[in-house]
């Protein structure tokens, strides 16, 4: 959740002794095995088939318990990027602004906020809301919330489910893999069409340019018998 490099580093320094892997999901797919006739290992299949959207394994030594715990304690506070969900209403009063230097003022208003220089203090007109709480935040709120010292985002990894050698598998998250909306008759239609016209119009403009040719072919030789009359 929420995924960032510099915060995943840290948790594979924790566990140097275990072994993360993020690669393209169908490659792991292939190499666990798509069903129970090409798996790898016994219910491996069922592993395989979780591997959807942004996700990853983690090998290791040590034990389901140990390793379930270990997660659920983890968190980290960051910043929000843009298109997190507002987890607080955040209202700034009008007024002086000291946290900011003079020269970050023209920025703050760039992201939108209605600021001036007064005295050489950055200040703000009136009151201003940066973010709402259950909303989207924009590009321009989420770097504002950064500039105010505001984490709103939490990283974590969440466990969906657990395979060991044995064959045991257990699922902890319900897995439901999204539907692929079919293509419609309609949009195939549509699409058919497209094409045709496509390449009726490109057979308009060569024929065009072949009736171009042919006319200039034409009055070149006309200009070359009228030479020859010439002569």
């Amino acid at each position: 959740q929420n995924m960032r490099n510099s915060k995943l580093k840290d948790v594979r320094n924790q566990w140097k002794d275990s072994r993360f892997f993020f690669g393209k999901n169908k490659v792991m797919t292939i190499g666990l095995g798509k069903t129970k006739e090409t798996e790898y290992k016994d219910n491996l299949h069922k592993l395989s088939n979780r591997l959807y959207g942004q996700c990853g394994l983690l090998f290791t030594n040590k034990s389901r318990k140990e390793v379930v715990k270990w997660f659920d304690r983890y968190v980290e506070i960051d910043y929000a990027r843009s298109g997190t969900v507002a987890t607080e209403t955040v209202v700034l009063d009008a007024g002086p602004l000291p946290d900011f230097p003079h020269s970050m003022e023209p920025h703050l208003r760039q992201l939108g906020m209605p600021s001036s220089l007064q005295k050489g203090v950055v200040t703000l007109l009136r009151d201003y809301e940066v973010c709402k709480e259950g909303v989207a935040l924009t590009s321009e709120q989420a770097r504002l919330l950064k500039l105010l010292g505001n984490q709103m985002s939490e990283f974590k990894i969440t466990l969906d489910a657990v395979w060991e050698s044995d064959g045991y598998f257990e699922e902890y998250v319900p897995f439901v893999r999204p539907e692929v909306s079919e293509k419609t008759d309609d949009s195939v239609k549509r699409r058919k069409s497209k094409r045709s016209k496509n390449k009726k119009s490109k057979e308009v403009v060569e024929t065009k340019e072949e009736e171009e040719m042919s006319e200039d072919n034409d009055d070149e030789e006309a200009e070359q018998m009228t030479d020859d009359d010439d002569d």
